[in-house]
């Protein structure tokens, strides 16, 4: 196995959406097997922005939990952890806090984004606005050295590193590991209505437990070109939230440029474009729902991959935890 570390993991918000497979699932899938891997049910910082509602995020520890199981993560081969049992990881954040200014933390822009999409104005839970150290917590924790993120998230990933550099600096030693990013080719994928990213708050996301007919009705309705009237017509590839799907799960690259250039040219409907799309996500989700199924019949199964995994957690975390304290020098009783 290689001995790099990855740490990767999803707010526990809701259940996950091919938005999250294309943009790190399917990296999980094939380095479980080279690299150790850590995967967090992120709760905690589930709470920055939905703390009037705890039950919800408590809910859906389970479900994230059923949805890495059933797109195949092996709890044998990845470990699954909780983030609100893992101690060390809020002792590290609160620590990291002291390396890195307010103005740092509203200029990331991943942060800055997330703000504005979601109207807080000033009226900013500190939590989410401290959010990049507590991220970069949770990476170190691990001595992570690499990330599987969406495009969107890479500023995080930066603002870790310049955490790491100070801390590193602070210590006269290389006790933290910077982090590198993994992105997918696919990047950020849009919503279904093209307007925003896929989001599970806001209803234009596929979940990876859709039916067969809500696959169906999300393709049907997904932007196009509003140009391309006719058939005939020359239509926009840019932009096009089916051909920015199909680019993310077309196994057949080579016929889908050939579908491109002739949209383009004109003489292909977005019928076909849709049917196509449709016909590869049927067969991507099917398989996934039908594990899920089965997994959710057995809950019990599924906590105690969590509390298995946390516990393992557990030991790196609070040894990481110590090399911290240890390495800047802090008083230990």
């Amino acid at each position: 196995m290689n001995t790099s570390t990855i740490l990767t993991g999803d707010r526990t918000t809701g259940p996950l959406h091919i938005g999250h497979y294309a943009g790190s699932l399917a990296n999980r899938l094939r380095y479980q097997d080279s690299h150790e891997q850590f995967l967090l049910l992120a709760d905690t910082q589930a709470l920055t922005d939905n703390a009037h509602d705890p039950q919800k995020v408590q809910r859906n520890v389970i479900e994230v939990a059923l949805d890495y199981l059933a797109v195949g993560i092996d709890p044998a081969r990845s470990t699954i952890c909780l983030q609100s049992h893992l101690p060390a990881l809020a002792e590290l954040s609160m620590l990291y806090l002291n390396f890195v200014t307010v103005a740092r933390l509203e200029r990331n822009p991943t942060i800055k984004d997330e703000i504005r999409a979601r109207g807080f104005g000033r009226d900013i839970p500190a939590g989410f606005l401290c959010y990049p150290a507590a991220q970069a917590a949770d990476i170190t924790g691990f001595k992570a050295t690499l990330v599987p993120v969406g495009e969107d998230q890479a500023p995080l990933i930066e603002q870790t590193n310049e955490i790491v550099r100070r801390i590193n600096a602070t210590a006269g030693q290389s006790v933290l590991p910077q982090a590198q990013a993994i992105i997918p080719k696919a990047g950020r994928l849009p919503g279904i209505d093209g307007k925003a990213k896929m989001s599970k708050s806001t209803g234009n996301a596929i979940p990876l437990s859709a039916s067969p007919d809500d696959i169906r009705a999300a393709v049907r309705a997904m932007f196009t070109d509003p140009n391309h009237l006719r058939v005939q017509d020359p239509g926009r590839v840019e932009g096009n939230v089916v051909f920015t799907y199909l680019d993310a799960f077309d196994p057949d690259q080579n016929e889908l440029a050939e579908l491109k250039a002739q949209y383009q040219r004109g003489g292909l409907g977005d019928g076909k474009i849709k049917a196509r799309l449709e016909a590869i996500l049927q067969e991507l989700i099917a398989p996934i729902r039908a594990r899920r199924s089965q997994l959710s019949k057995d809950r019990g199964y599924v906590l105690e991959v969590i509390k298995d995994g946390t516990e393992r957690a557990q030991t790196r975390t609070e040894a990481t935890k110590r090399d911290v304290v240890s390495a800047l020098g802090l008083f230990q009783l």
